[in-house]
């Protein structure tokens, strides 16, 4: 699992940007957790992979990261 506090190298970034925008994960790779849905055998890399990706609900509370 990736290390949540670990960056790999740091992008450069507009100084104005908000915080959210400049950690948000851009691909699969970057995101932390959740092997079972990310990881190279997760069902998103699976669908992603196949070209079948639909649509889909993320449910959680506020503040988790949905969008």
């Amino acid at each position: 699992m990736a290390d949540l506090f670990s960056v790999d190298e740091p992008e450069k970034t507009p100084p104005g940007r908000p915080l959210a925008d400049r950690l948000r994960p851009r691909n699969l790779g970057e995101v932390v957790g959740q092997e079972h849905l990310t990881g190279p055998d997760g069902a998103l890399t699976r669908l992603i992979g196949s070209g079948s990706l639909g649509s889909m609900i993320f449910w959680g509370p506020p503040g988790t990261g949905k969008t």
